[in-house]
């Protein structure tokens, strides 16, 4: 792009800076769109799940619904509590929102499309996962009330429980697509399985900690059954409790890129990305894209329909599942998988 850019004219640094920019709206803007559309599908989704129809009268089949639920979020008086920490209150939900958005850049969508193609992509995507609860922990104790900061602390423990087994997880795929690079993890998946299927979770080695993981990146988002920071019966709505207008649509916003994010990771990081699911020529007439959005829609179900179905876990059963059940299991399999690689000459 920035070669394009270069050739209308523009030096060498201007035309960086304008495909630069041009590349992070051409992410964001769909992204934000996608946001809409898909907390409308989920929707549909419970209705379906519940024997209900859902929103079907803002547009055809209501499909502006969560437009017209943000034309009203955005009209709405922004209500901030006197004893609140003013400034920290409202960047809470800008913390929450950009760094939903951040991960994205190194997210290859096809083959070379991808914002920044770094070595370093899975590290990045992990450290700014990380930075998510901080808009959540900042909005509990700014609020200053106690249900948002009961669940500020609940969200801190549940970041941490999480992150740990992720990590290990994440060092099992390291090790076996020998790179940190995301697009690399995503061409080490060709024709993995018996010289054909384009995915790592059909291989027995990785196949549970692919379910590890996509347990996991529910409970990193904090969506049912581990939505323990705004369980409506202890916590009112937990650190969204004292938020309204805009501030609280950009948690909405913020939370849903986020699964999005995570729906993502699970079909680059064990299903293959944009490659279709078997390596057999005639696939690859569908563009990359269509591949990897198919994969996210597919385990944004998945996410969809744990929610609809799955009754919330207590906070003790969350920590044990955390740190007595997926952390040794997480840690055990880096030694299976590292073991067996250096056992087949796999380092060699």
């Amino acid at each position: 792009m920035t070669s394009f850019f270069q050739s209308l004219g523009m030096s060498y640094e201007a035309a960086w800076f304008t495909a630069t920019i041009a590349g992070i709206l051409l992410i964001a803007l769909p992204l934000m769109l996608a946001v809409a559309l898909i907390i409308y599908a989920e929707r549909k989704l419970w209705a379906a799940f519940a024997l209900r129809r859902g929103p079907n009268v803002v547009g055809p089949f209501g499909v502006l619904q969560s437009f017209a639920d943000g034309l009203k979020v955005f009209l709405q008086e922004t209500i901030i509590p006197s004893a609140s920490n003013r400034g920290l209150f409202l960047i809470a939900p800008i913390i929450t929102f950009t760094v939903a958005l951040m991960a994205w850049a190194v997210i290859p969508f096809a083959d070379g499309v991808v914002l920044s193609n770094i070595n370093v992509g899975l590290l990045y995507i992990l450290a700014i996962s990380s930075l998510g609860v901080y808009g959540v922990v900042i909005a509990g104790w700014a609020s200053n009330s106690k249900y948002p900061f009961y669940s500020a602390m609940r969200a801190a423990a549940q970041m941490i429980s999480y992150e740990v087994s992720i990590g290990f997880i994440l060092i099992c795929i390291v090790l076996w697509a020998g790179t940190f690079n995301v697009g690399g993890i995503v061409e080490g998946q060709r024709s993995h399985i018996f010289g054909f299927i384009n995915a790592y979770a059909f291989n027995p080695l990785l196949f549970p900690i692919a379910i590890m993981f996509l347990i996991s990146s529910m409970a990193e988002t904090a969506r049912a059954p581990f939505d323990l920071t705004e369980a409506e019966s202890e916590l009112v709505a937990g650190y969204q409790t004292e938020y309204s207008s805009m501030a609280f649509a950009l948690f909405w916003l913020g939370e849903y890129a986020n699964v999005l994010l995570m729906c993502a990771l699970n079909a680059i990081l064990f299903w293959g990305g944009y490659l279709p699911p078997v390596d057999w020529a005639p696939l690859y007439a569908v563009p990359g894209i269509i591949w990897f959005f198919a994969k996210i829609l597919l385990m944004f179900f998945v996410f969809a329909w744990v929610k609809a179905t799955v009754p919330r876990y207590r906070y003790d059963q969350l920590m044990r599942l955390g740190w007595k059940v997926f952390l040794p299991i997480s840690l055990f399999w880096v030694f299976l998988v590292s073991g067996y690689l250096m056992f087949t000459g796999h380092f060699a």
